[in-house]
């Protein structure tokens, strides 16, 4: 959420903003001009209550001087005058709340400000690639995730769709264990060498939590509700970012750095025919999370770190992948700037997302209420959050099969999973 005092002071900064990520100029310049009406009724509506307030205590005072000095009437008047300010007053407090929550929608909806270096674009062909790694594999031989998986009898889509409907898998024998550890060798990684604390979070979260991190209101349906005030987490972002809502932090604690392997849940409403096959894209996947919580001048750099851990995890897989900053029309609602890791997959002959870090300086923050304070000052401030994958697990067991496949449809294991693998080399059919 945007500080509803820069915008007051920068409406035109704020309107150019919103047309670099994509708005129109006619609708960006009217949702400006709404939040700023909807401000000006809310500070005029709270000067009239305030004068109120000050008149029925004086009048009040006034009474008493009144009736002392035997002026009945004029006390009677007072008295009267009171009464009608008393329930102008009860009604004026009802009347701002309203106001505050017409103020609270609006603000709610107005994504994050980029940063001065993202690059300007309309979709994702302003992406702009910063570094490759690795050379990709380009066999005209290679087959997708699924055929291998399907082959192997390990990757079964029918029993899924029998069992939950479209968009599901069930993985079984070596191919699920495969998976399983990658998962622990990414929280290994994260916690035993770039020291992330290993959190697990709850996976059904309040409306509070989803609205801190900024999935409601705007993007609610692409969520899992669960119950009248309960949703599926669609990331570990949201429980571990709002570990610290509505607290004061003493900043010697900055960073803090969380890390989580959890199920993912997404309805994917916007996708219908896009990656109908296969892994890519499914209501339910596991991903390791980073969350980091910084103060206002580490946050940029922490970005650079979190995404080098992220890339981290790949380079020891052995995976070629490309990095790439996303263009305004790009990011996410909540982002000031992100960084998207691009794994390469030779089945499909393209890189594709498989991490995407991302610094949203202090708008999670105000949506949440977490600051902190340095030691001597009273003043609190606002906490920045980042998030990033480290990485996407499902994504991840994809990428190894086919980058690791071999001719005759078995996948070499990459040495690094190997001792989580039990020592197996290679998974092949038939094999349990």
């Amino acid at each position: 959420m945007l500080d509803i005092k820069w915008i007051r002071e920068n409406p035109e900064a704020l309107v150019a903003a919103l047309e670099e990520r994509g708005q129109a100029a006619g609708e960006a310049r009217s949702e400006v001009d709404a939040v700023l009406a909807a401000d000006e009724a809310r500070r005029t509506h709270l000067v009239r209550l305030q004068e109120a307030q000050e008149r029925r205590n004086a009048a009040s005072r006034e009474i008493g001087k009144a009736m002392a000095a035997g002026e009945t009437a004029r006390a009677e008047a007072l008295k009267a005058e009171v009464a009608e300010l008393k329930r102008f007053v009860q009604d004026g407090e009802a009347e701002e709340r309203r106001l505050d929550a017409a103020l609270h929608d609006r603000l709610a909806r107005i994504p994050n400000l980029p940063l001065d270096d993202v690059p300007v674009g309309a979709d994702e062909s302003g992406n702009v690639e910063i570094r490759r790694i690795g050379e990709p594999r380009r066999a005209n031989a290679s087959r997708e995730h699924f055929e291998l998986g399907e082959q192997l009898g390990m990757m079964d889509f029918e029993r899924a769709a029998r069992l939950s409907g479209s968009r599901f898998t069930v993985l079984s024998g070596p191919l699920a264990r495969l998976e399983r550890a990658l998962g622990q060798f990414m929280l290994d990684l994260h916690t035993g060498e770039h020291g992330y604390t290993e959190v697990q979070p709850p996976l059904l979260v309040r409306d509070e939590a989803m609205f801190g991190t900024g999935q409601l209101p705007k993007f609610a349906e692409d969520l899992f509700r669960a119950g009248e005030h309960h949703w599926l987490v669609p990331t570990a972002e949201v429980p571990l970012t709002n570990l610290v809502r509505e607290e004061i932090l003493d900043a010697e604690r900055l960073p803090l750095r969380f890390t989580a392997l959890t199920p993912c849940f997404r309805s994917e409403a916007g996708s219908a025919g896009r990656d109908t096959r296969g892994m890519l894209r499914q209501h339910q996947f596991y991903k390791v999370e980073l969350v980091s919580i910084t103060d206002a001048e580490s946050s940029i750099a922490e970005h650079e770190r979190m995404t080098e851990c992220a890339e981290t995890v790949l380079k020891k897989l052995g995976l070629p992948f490309r990095t790439v900053v996303l263009c305004t029309g790009d990011m996410g609602f909540g982002a000031r700037k992100t960084y998207d890791i691009e794994v390469w997959l030779p089945g499909q002959n393209a890189y594709r997302e498989i991490s995407s870090c991302s610094v949203c300086g202090d708008f999670q923050a105000r949506r949440m209420n977490a600051r902190y304070r340095r030691a001597g000052e009273k003043q609190a401030h606002f906490v920045h959050t980042l998030n990033g994958s480290g990485v996407a697990v499902g994504r991840a067991l994809i990428a190894v099969m086919e980058n690791y496949q071999n001719e005759d449809g078995s996948i070499s294991i990459p040495e690094i999973l190997q001792p989580y693998m039990g020592g197996m080399t290679r998974i092949e059919a038939g094999r349990d």
